[in-house]
């Protein structure tokens, strides 16, 4: 090895000597600080949706695509309905995260409350009254005129019962009078096209298949909702909203003319305790999702933490108030979210950290200089022992022990910033070795 490696190779051991303890330290304490902070998420979440052909499962769908492209799987469960949500989702040992959950329904108590929060309401879900049955003289069917119909009012789990009974007392109309099932919704449909029902009530969001269809029926009517507005002032769960003539279809102009509906607000409800990082993914494809126009809302109205029946979840806060944080503008999610997440913590270390770094260049210096000044203990024993006037044969084993070490320090290698250490040292050497004449 070359006198130039030499000196490199010694400069690199002092650093490392030198820093390794404040490396080591720095390292720990990152580590410590992601097993306590855990920035990145589970790759694995399990949402609660609704019955198959629903919105709710087209819409968790969607959301399980946009987790997919961060790496994470969204497991889909399907249900009853939006009270089996709530149930899933309310359950102590449960693993389910997230849920769509019917407006009306979260507020009911306040155990069903506790320890769930929101990501805000996310779209409109019209009561939908479909019914083949007709009045004399072409006029429009009336909740009042269902008395005595076979009426399909959803099944238990999916809360569109509770909704419509809601309704009916609203018009004091007793539910006894009626005749009611609670079938599914797709059974419920095919008994309505096989004339063994009267009418069938959903509560669910335009882009069910099952509302398209029924909408494109030749034969089956929609019920309106004329005193929509009164509906809403009376039930702050509710909402008035319109179905436009021609939204279905413009060249066939489906349908005909507006109908007057009322409508609740779903939300995506989150258990407390889900990781922050899952309701920020979860909250951004909400707005992606549902934040265009659609049947019955303007781009930009959903999704919203206003009216909303839980606590707003924080991170969900976050979004509504900033965005989309700044750090995901210009780097991959995983990256700017542990970022994020960590630079608290990484504030933390660089300020315990800085004042121990004062000591590592005291140390360097001290690694360097020792290789020079530990030979300096030798050079002084050799002049204190010619201090004491020794004999010829003594003085020629000074002279060799003097040689010896001459020729061990010409072989110390320092850095060129300490070299004026070591010519020092040899100079000493010299200058013994002309006492010893």
């Amino acid at each position: 090895m070359n006198r130039t490696l030499r000196r490199l190779f010694v400069s690199l051991r002092a650093a490392l000597v030198a820093g390794g303890p404040f490396v080591l330290i720095a390292v720990g304490l990152l580590v410590l600080a992601y097993r306590v902070l855990q920035p990145n998420p589970p790759r694995h979440a399990v949402m609660v949706t609704g019955p198959e052909q629903s919105a709710f499962d087209a819409f968790g769908e969607q959301y399980r695509q946009a987790l997919a492209r961060q790496g994470i799987v969204l497991e889909l469960r399907s249900t009853g309905g939006a009270l089996a949500n709530l149930a899933a989702l309310n359950e102590p040992d449960g693993d389910v995260s997230f849920g769509f959950v019917q407006g009306g329904l979260a507020s009911r108590d306040e155990e069903t409350r506790e320890g769930l929060s929101t990501l805000g309401s996310l779209f409109y879900e019209p009561v939908w009254i479909f019914h083949r049955r007709t009045l004399p003289k072409g006029k429009p069917v009336r909740l009042v005129d269902l008395a005595g119909w076979r009426v399909n009012v959803g099944t238990p789990q999916s809360g569109t019962p509770e909704l419509f009974t809601r309704l009916l007392e609203a018009n004091r109309i007793d539910p006894a009078r009626l005749k009611r099932s609670e079938l599914g919704d797709t059974e419920a449909v095919i008994e309505l096209l096989d004339d063994r029902l009267d009418a069938v009530v959903f509560v669910s969001a335009p882009e069910s298949q099952l509302v398209q269809m029924l909408l494109q029926t030749p034969g089956i009517g929609l019920l309106d909702f004329p005193q929509a507005e009164a509906y809403a002032r009376r039930y702050p769960f509710l909402s008035p909203v319109t179905l436009p003539r021609g939204i279905v279809s413009i060249d066939r102009d489906i349908p005909l003319r507006n109908h007057p509906l009322v409508a609740t607000t779903t939300s995506l409800v989150v258990r407390d305790g889900t990781h922050p990082a899952l309701v920020q993914l979860m909250v951004q494809a909400a707005d992606r999702i549902h934040g265009g126009p659609g049947w019955f809302r303007r781009s930009g109205e959903f999704p919203t933490p206003r009216a909303a029946e839980l606590p707003v979840a924080k991170e969900a806060a976050r979004f509504y108030a900033d965005g989309e944080p700044f750090l995901q503008r210009y780097m991959p999610w995983w990256v700017a979210n542990l970022l994020d997440r960590m630079w608290l913590a990484l504030a933390a270390i660089v300020a315990v950290l800085l004042p121990l770094s004062r000591i590592v260049p005291p140390i360097y210096e001290f690694r360097v200089r020792s290789r020079v000044f530990r030979w300096y203990a030798q050079l002084r024993t050799i002049e204190d022992e010619l201090a004491e006037q020794p004999a010829p044969e003594a003085r020629q084993a000074l002279r060799e022990r003097l040689d010896a070490l001459d020729a061990r320090v010409e072989k110390v290698a320092v850095p060129l910033s300490y070299a004026d250490e070591l010519y020092a040292l040899r100079s000493n050497i010299g200058m013994v070795r002309a006492r010893l004449g």
